[in-house]
């Protein structure tokens, strides 16, 4: 899927680093406590993610989740705040964390970031996702 119109269609997108064992999980996490069938997911890496990079400018070694909702763009700690939205019970509450500054809580962001491949590993497969959830990636 490389068409960019039809790619836009689904948002909301999460863009995840495909390798990181704890980005896949966190996926997974997700889809188990979203509220509705909402999101749609891809990799940055993927042909998918490529072409949503390239359409909106951002650079081409983003290291950071990326949502893309009514064609904004969030990353880093503005991304994960804005998904706890999709999330059943106290999440959403977490949401509130936006107003502070983005450079103060990119601190956080970047700290686990840094560390995401040392301390949970990295990996070569695709996330080991419930096939009932398969329709919801974007490419597979």
């Amino acid at each position: 899927m490389t068409d960019i119109h039809e790619i836009l269609k689904k948002q909301p997108i999460l863009l995840i680093d495909g390798d990181c064992v704890l980005c896949n999980n966190s996926i997974n996490y997700v889809l188990d406590r979203e509220k509705k069938p909402t999101l749609s997911f891809a990799t940055l890496t993927s042909e998918t993610g490529k072409a949503l990079i390239e359409y909106f400018e951002l650079p081409d070694n983003l290291e950071s989740m990326v949502l893309i909702k009514n064609y904004q763009v969030h990353i880093k700690s503005c991304a994960a705040l804005r998904l706890t939205l999709y999330m059943k019970g106290l999440w959403p509450l977490l949401a509130a964390f936006v107003v502070i500054p983005p450079p103060l809580r990119n601190i956080v962001y970047d700290y686990i970031a840094k560390r995401r491949y040392k301390k949970f590993g990295k990996t070569t497969n695709c996330a080991m996702v419930d096939p009932k959830y398969k329709g919801r990636f974007l490419e597979v």
